[in-house]
């Protein structure tokens, strides 16, 4: 019973990794831009790509297991946010969506991530310690990113949760940095 148990479990796990094959390959897009950015010279590009070899094998099974299939499964990748190519709209030869059921046109379970990305920020001033910004997200949610000084710290909060916290000394660093 158990066997029969394992061999099923393995033809769903190995029909479901199937419908990864094809899709954005995040993670193995990620290793190709720091092979590009690592050196500005083509050959020395070669080079490196030569030497990421078995990293770019290590990741295009990684993608082409776990994270095309979650792309597949939920319409959008989970690393990149970009939809599936499978739901791309063409001008195709066969026309068969208008003789299905809906449920069976889109991705049959939502997507895991949330990739709302900032649409636009409106920065103000509350009082000298307290910075606020407005955002509206592209899917139009909106938040509130605040800064509060508080002495040498500084306490970020999204809608009123605190998120992160920085020293006025490494915020002056990082200015020094990008100048």
């Amino acid at each position: 019973m158990k066997r029969i148990f394992v061999k099923t479990a393995g033809i769903i796990l190995l029909a479901s990794t199937l419908t990864g094959c094809i899709g954005s390959n995040a993670v193995t897009g990620k290793v190709m831009k720091f092979n590009v950015e690592v050196v500005d010279n083509r050959y020395a590009r070669a080079g490196v790509n030569l030497l990421l070899a078995p990293v770019y094998g290590i990741t295009s099974a990684v993608d082409y297991t776990l994270f095309n299939s979650l792309e597949f499964w939920t319409g959008t990748n989970p690393l990149n946010g970009n939809s599936h190519i499978f739901d791309s709209k063409v001008d195709t030869q066969f026309k068969v969506n208008d003789e299905l059921d809906p449920s069976l046109r889109d991705a049959p379970i939502a997507p895991i991530t949330n990739n709302r990305k900032i649409k636009t920020g409106e920065m103000k001033a509350i009082d000298e310690n307290t910075i606020q910004m407005d955002i509206v997200y592209n899917n139009g949610d909106t938040g509130i990113l605040t800064g509060v000084r508080d002495g040498e710290k500084v306490n970020y909060y999204i809608d009123d949760e605190l998120i992160s916290q920085t020293t006025i000394s490494q915020l002056k660093t990082l200015k020094e940095e990008s100048v």
